[in-house]
């Protein structure tokens, strides 16, 4: 080890005396190191073996923690509904369904971008199709339990949308299938157009969710007559969307045609069916999209022509006759005539009752003869909730 002494500038004693140094000047004498050098130089040794020692420490706590974080991020990701490859740029932001019903979209943009439907049939991913329930009501759901009792055990199968007076709020609880599911809604009277703006709003946020396959109209008066299991299957096997379209040729059908429709409509083509439809994703699209028929049945069928009544069985007629099975799935009563169908109170729910519309009914399913021909069943007053819950583990097999 080579030792330094170190003189003071005004020194004066002769540097031949001093111990021999590794440097020398060029006249052959030791050159000596100043004291803040040195000094400066030790600090600087020291300084770099802590951060040597910062820098490896560092490195390894922030590995750990990127391993740590990084299945915690995909646990959260899978939780939320996304997969290993939810990134911004990547194909789950297009095929998530929104995590909510409620949304900022106007009408416009909202059947924009319902309209976007791919080219190519074969999804690139593992799609389970859904069944959409579509509810049109002014506000509450008075049966919404017996509802609750038939989607119980079909998570993952099944979307809900509820379509209300635009003020209204439901206090549904967070556990309730209706939790948070009301939509953007506006006002919707009976008999005119904007009755089927509101069952094409409702089809357009049931689109958005690509996984939804079937979609069903339905109202707060509505029940199930099968389990689910039965109506999942009846309407994913199905052929044909259900909507009932017919040729009226008296005062209520063709009677109500206005000839300011052709040439888009003949009145050949006009056509008046149920309210209450079931379509496939395709036809729900159609529908959504519409531009050619819907300005004509809004300045054309105003009362007493009930557009809600004539304007989707004549559309799908003209345009998909061969893709609809010309009936409607939902039960109701016109025996007791008027303008509406029979309400069915706490005292007409008997055995009996619910036997008689199972049976009420031969139909082709499939293009086969079939006893099963109505899924629901309307209207129900919310005293018949009571004695439809006592049925629903055996007339109705829940």
């Amino acid at each position: 080890m080579v030792l330094f002494r170190v003189f003071a500038a005004e020194d004066a004693k002769d540097s031949s005396s001093a111990p021999r140094s590794n440097t020398t000047t060029s006249g052959g004498h030791f050159k000596a190191f100043p004291l803040k050098a040195v000094a400066l130089f030790l600090v600087f040794v020291a300084l770099a073996t802590v951060l040597s020692f910062a820098t490896i420490y560092r490195s390894r706590y922030f590995d750990i923690k990127a391993a740590i974080a990084q299945p915690m991020a995909s646990a959260a990701r899978l939780c939320r509904g996304g997969g290993e490859d939810d990134d911004p740029d990547g194909l789950a932001r297009w095929i998530r369904p929104p995590r909510a019903a409620m949304h900022n979209m106007s009408d416009a943009e909202l059947f924009w971008r319902a309209s976007m439907v791919p080219m190519i049939s074969k999804y690139p991913f593992k799609r389970k199709p859904k069944v959409a329930f579509m509810f049109l009501t002014r506000g509450p759901l008075p049966l919404a339990p017996i509802w609750e009792k038939f989607f119980e055990g079909h998570e993952g199968l099944y979307s809900v949308y509820v379509h209300t007076l635009p003020d209204y709020k439901d206090g549904f609880p967070p556990a309730s299938v209706f939790y948070r599911r009301q939509i953007p809604s506006q006002v919707a009277e009976w008999g005119k157009m904007s009755m089927c703006d509101a069952e094409r709003r409702l089809l357009a946020n049931a689109l958005l969710d690509l996984s939804n396959e079937r979609f069903v109209l339905l109202s707060e008066s509505c029940v199930p007559l099968y389990n689910f299991v039965i109506v999942y299957q009846y309407l994913m096997k199905s052929r044909y969307s259900f909507v009932g379209a017919f040729d009226d040729p008296g005062p209520h059908g063709r009677g109500r045609y206005s000839p300011r429709m052709a040439p888009d409509v003949g009145i050949s083509q006009w056509r008046k069916g149920a309210q209450w439809f079931e379509v496939d994703r395709n036809l729900a699209a159609r529908v959504v999209s519409d531009m050619k028929f819907y300005p004509k049945f809004r300045d054309f069928c105003k009362p007493a022509c009930y557009v809600d009544e004539h304007y989707f069985p004549t559309m799908l007629t003209i345009e998909t006759p061969h893709l609809i099975a010309n009936r409607s799935i939902t039960w109701v009563d016109w025996s007791r005539g008027g303008a509406h169908p029979a309400t069915f109170g706490k005292g007409d729910i008997t055995e009996a009752f619910l036997k008689r519309i199972h049976g009420d009914k031969k139909c082709l399913y499939n293009d086969q003869p079939s006893t099963v021909c109505f899924l629901f069943a309307r209207k129900f007053a919310p005293s018949a909730l009571e004695p439809l819950l006592n049925f629903a583990n055996t007339l109705l097999a829940f």
